[in-house]
């Protein structure tokens, strides 16, 4: 059989992902897999569509797909993502359809299961028949067992193609609504509110007032009798996405750094303000490849929370809310970064008052939740995503993210719980205690009253 892979790795063949490809080649010599680097060539195939009807012309001839890919925050890298706008933009939609097709993706499974929700849900969209996923740890292929595990993914792989098996469908085609919203004046209650030296700021993909977004954006601003700065991406020099280099990974410098102008928009601008509003159409499953490429480039900060004590909106237009997988990047975003999500407001009301009043309360709540520091409690979003990073940094990722490092460490990231004394002493004492099976009943029959006895104390002394 014949297997296309298409490369999203921004380095082409020298990627850790096309090393499980290259691995299931030899494996499997009576299979040809043939690797198309469409995330390296982005550029050369945005401008040369002939070069691009080759890939597709590859595609048509093909038994079946492979998508490998690296992850790049929380999906696949921008390269990728304006190569797969491209088949629809192009209209190449039937060289896909009825495809076998499978996705192989390596990261440190940070956010892996959002990437692979993705791809899956594009290969559902373009009638595909999607076998399966293997999200493998970049050195991975070094443990017998996992190659084991590889081994058997590419076998049910071909194994499908051969006697096609019928597949599963997990998302639905998204329902657009046709929705011309019209923004309204301010009503005589609403009064214009004042940023009270709060600086907020707007990032969008589209200002264009001939359709929603930027209507919503300029409805958002005119709640404010300050001015609001916008700042359109596309007006940014940007070179292009992430490369995947990681020396930026020794000082937060990136390799783009004097070749263009996306370092000084994010570290003066966007750290800067007090209040970000991001604003943004729904593209495919995603925002725009364009604001995919933002928030790779953003990666040259390491994880670092640079955008920390920030009230975040976002002003949506599309069907977010039939992509669950969108709307949980979105509310992971703010929250890693130790900020605030205030609100996500979106065209799909198809009511006009009611997104003016969703916008309304939205720029009111940013600049009251801005003055007095509020910030909703982290969930698992965060606090499973930070401790992957922190086991990561502290062991075999410190020499590559040596600045994470020094971060780390300077503001108590390893909070191990190994370090926790309380604990320790609560288990050196309990532990044997329970051993003993009268005293265990003891033990349990008071754990109750126990636990809450700290708690109460600062409920019954609520001024203390």
């Amino acid at each position: 059989m014949k297997i296309i892979v298409l490369n999203g790795s921004p380095k082409g063949i020298e990627s850790a992902t096309m090393q499980y490809i290259l691995y299931i080649q030899k494996k499997f010599p009576q299979h040809e897999l043939k690797i198309l680097n469409v995330a390296q060539q982005i550029n050369k195939l945005e401008k040369n569509e002939e070069k691009f009807k080759e890939i597709i012309k590859e595609v048509k001839n093909s038994d079946s797909i492979i998508w490998g890919f690296p992850l790049y925050v929380m999906l696949v890298p921008s390269q990728y993502k304006r190569f797969i706008e491209l088949i629809t933009e192009r209209n190449n939609e039937d060289a896909f359809k009825d495809k076998y097709t499978a996705v192989l993706a390596t990261s440190i499974h940070f956010y892996d299961h959002t990437a692979i929700n993705y791809m899956n849900a594009i290969c559902d969209d373009l009638e595909m028949k999607y076998v399966g996923s293997f999200s493998a740890d970049m050195f991975d292929l070094m443990v017998p067992n996992k190659r084991n595990q590889l081994i058997l993914f590419a076998e049910n792989l071909f194994y499908s193609i051969e006697n096609k098996l019928p597949t599963t469908r997990k998302y639905l085609s998204l329902i657009k609504q046709p929705f011309d919203y019209i923004p309204g004046k301010l009503e005589k209650e609403e009064e214009k509110l004042d940023t009270q030296g709060k600086k907020v700021l707007i990032i969008t993909d589209s200002v264009d007032k001939n359709f929603n977004l930027g209507r919503m954006i300029e409805r958002f601003q005119n709640c404010f009798s300050n001015k609001i700065e916008i700042i359109n991406i596309y007006d940014i020099n940007i070179k292009g996405g992430c490369l995947g280099c990681i020396q930026c990974g020794y000082d937060n410098i990136c390799v783009y750094k004097d070749k263009d102008e996306f370092t000084e928009f994010w570290s003066v601008k966007l750290e800067s303000a007090d209040v970000l509003v991001f604003a943004g159409n729904i593209v495919d499953r995603y925002f725009s490849s364009r604001w995919k490429m933002v928030f790779d480039r953003s990666f040259f900060n390491g994880h670092i929370p640079t955008l920390r004590k920030k009230q975040f909106g976002f002003l949506i237009s599309g069907p977010l809310g039939q992509i669950a997988n969108l709307r949980q990047i979105i509310e992971s975003i703010p929250e890693l970064k130790e900020s605030n999500l205030v609100d996500i407001i979106t065209d799909e009301y198809a009511d006009s008052e009611m997104i003016d009043s969703l916008i309304y309360t939205l720029a009111k709540k940013l600049i009251t939740y801005s003055q007095s520091g509020y910030k909703k409690p982290q969930t698992f979003l965060s606090v499973g995503g930070n401790k992957i990073f922190r086991d990561a940094v502290y062991g075999r990722m410190r020499f590559i993210f040596q600045a994470d490092h020094r971060y780390y460490k300077e503001h108590g990231f390893y909070d191990f719980p190994h370090d926790d004394k309380y604990a320790k002493k609560m288990n050196e004492k309990f532990i044997p205690l329970t051993q003993n099976e009268k005293a265990r009943k003891v033990f349990y029959s008071v754990l109750k009253t126990e636990m809450i006895k700290p708690l109460k104390r600062v409920v019954d002394n609520p001024d203390k």
